[in-house]
């Protein structure tokens, strides 16, 4: 049997949560690796890109999110089989990345510097995106985005919605998922409520 080890953040969430939730799901063991940001800024260099989440399939280190996304929801039933509804599920999970993209490079800002970045980023970019999930749902049937049913971009923009909505995010309105796009916020209850979420994070406590 493969030996499976996830290195990423110690926190519920951001790019590693979805990877962590469909290995669960797909009934797979894995060492959940979880560092610091210390422990990171120490060993980033033995990364392949300088960046987590790290997988690593018997000592092979894998990289790309979206990627582990498909190789494991492949494997948990949480990918679609179909061409087409493969396509959807690749576009909101590759629309979530550009997104945050743009709300990373914030991170190492503060004070007022931080302020004016993360009202431009709402004024724009954050809402443009927003929105279009918000559409890229409603094109799903308004549920899940691809195939009516579960499926790793659900997963991915579940731990999204939640990132955006949680006050975590200094000067970015709590609600402004549900002013620009309230079928997320019932997306993210929806997708919690889902059993292979649910026995995940029951395994955490």
């Amino acid at each position: 049997m493969a030996r499976y080890q996830l290195t990423y953040f110690d926190f519920d969430g951001g790019r590693g949560e979805p990877i962590r939730i469909a290995l669960h799901a797909a009934g797979i063991a894995f060492d959940d690796m979880r560092l610091s940001f210390a422990q990171f800024s120490e060993m980033r260099k033995s990364t392949p890109f300088n960046s987590l989440p790290v997988l690593e399939i018997d000592g092979v280190a894998i990289t790309q999110s979206n990627a582990m996304c498909r190789y494991i929801g492949k494997q948990a039933g949480l990918y679609p089989t179909d061409d087409m509804q493969a396509l959807y599920c690749d576009e909101v999970m590759d629309a979530i990345e550009d997104m945050t993209h743009y709300i990373v490079p914030t991170f190492s800002l503060q004070g007022d510097e931080l302020k004016a970045a993360r009202q431009k980023l709402v004024d724009g970019w954050l809402s443009t995106y927003v929105r279009g999930l918000g559409k890229l749902l409603a094109r799903g049937g308004g549920k899940y985005f691809a195939g009516n049913r579960l499926t790793v971009a659900d997963l991915k923009m579940f731990v999204t919605t939640h990132w955006l909505t949680s006050g975590s995010l200094d000067h970015v309105p709590t609600d402004l998922v549900q002013r620009l796009a309230p079928g997320l916020v019932e997306h993210e209850k929806r997708v919690a409520g889902e059993s292979v979420v649910k026995k995940y994070y029951a395994s955490r406590k």
